[in-house]
């Protein structure tokens, strides 16, 4: 996705009328950390993805195994001290006999609900998933299916009564329509999971277009500040959207908070406590950070890698606990990557 020829041909053409007026001095270099390896994972637990933070402190990890599907997907957790601990197996698909799970958060019930991307198992459109993980005493009940009918269910975040989840792509118009549905946590019934229908459907909130042809994906990382508004990323377009909603939950206003400044593309994403977007940035190779204003800063970039130096490789989320940003690298064969032999999540201490 480099406009590497395009940018020269506009900084050659803009050279032509500014001819010897004076220049507005470079930006100064912004001082890149350099991640670690924070886990070097086995092959059953390759491509990483969603993270989230429970109440117990423990980030709770997404394994999608797209890499190497044999191995049954999984929901991992990271405890306060490092260690990794199986929370579930996910049921496979009945159709594809796979599970896919990408975005995860934890409902106001206390359950913990998991997009199941079924994009990844076939090319059958619809087949994508929300799931619920029933959990008590930090420990997983059971797996039940809520919601069905998605082509790519992919980022998902809850706030207050209701869960949220991207659909990265509703059909395959161009521009390609993508959004954010919201389910009220009450209405989901696993003895009558909700089928979604698109861009007719009444739980869709939030409705994004994306116009990158290369890179025809949209909605992905989704989360919310402690005021309750949203971002979403729209991969594509590279670009983080802020949404704001009025006392009804009605969607108020819908603009751009941050789009380019270096960013290749815009995957996961999670909102700090003070407001900042840090968002993956998977065709980069990098991770991002973005505050309130807008402002773009990128915190960590590195070229092709396998990864085994804890380099960034297909970054697909982040998350800050603590003083550690937390990357999951998906390691996913797609745009400049090819997926390697490496299954890393890596660490960027913020000290």
């Amino acid at each position: 996705m480099k406009t590497t020829t395009r940018l020269f041909l506009s900084l050659a053409f803009s050279a032509v009328f500014t001819g010897c007026q004076k220049q507005n001095p470079p930006a100064p270099a912004q001082l890149l950390l350099k991640p670690r390896v924070g886990f070097l994972l086995p092959a059953k637990y390759n491509s990483p993805d969603g993270m989230t933070i429970g109440k117990d402190g423990c980030i709770y990890l997404s394994i999608n195994n797209v890499v190497h599907q044999e191995y049954p997907a999984m929901i991992l957790k990271i405890t306060p001290d490092d260690k990794l601990e199986e929370v579930i197996t996910l049921p496979p698909h009945p159709d594809t006999k796979l599970a896919s799970p990408l975005g995860l958060a934890f409902g106001a019930d206390g359950n913990l609900y998991v997009a199941d991307n079924q994009a990844f198992c076939t090319k059958d459109k619809g087949k994508s998933r929300v799931l619920r993980v029933n959990m008590q005493d930090g420990k997983a009940l059971g797996c039940d299916v809520v919601a069905t009918g998605f082509n790519m269910a992919n980022g998902l975040a809850s706030k207050g009564d209701s869960i949220y989840v991207c659909d990265t792509t509703i059909n395959s118009e161009s521009p390609m329509p993508s959004g954010v549905y919201r389910f009220k946590i009450s209405e989901l019934n696993p003895a009558s999971p909700i089928k979604v229908t698109g861009l007719d459907d009444p739980h869709l909130v939030v409705k994004l277009m994306t116009h990158n042809k290369e890179h025809p994906v949209g909605a992905n990382g989704l989360d919310f500040d402690a005021a309750g508004n949203m971002y979403i990323c729209n991969f594509g377009d590279r670009e983080v959207i802020k949404v704001t909603f009025d006392g009804d939950g009605k969607v108020k206003t819908q603009a751009v908070l941050a789009k380019d400044q270096g960013i290749e593309s815009c995957d996961g994403l999670h909102v700090d406590a003070e407001g900042n977007v840090w968002v993956a940035d998977f065709l980069g190779n990098a991770v991002i950070k973005i505050n309130k204003d807008g402002k773009v800063a990128i915190i960590a970039k590195n070229g092709e890698s396998d990864g085994a130096d804890g380099s960034l490789h297909a970054p697909s989320e982040c998350i800050l606990r603590g003083d550690k940003l937390y990357v999951s690298n998906i390691n996913l064969t797609y745009g400049p990557h090819k997926s390697s032999k490496v299954f890393t999540i890596s660490v960027i201490d913020m000290k």
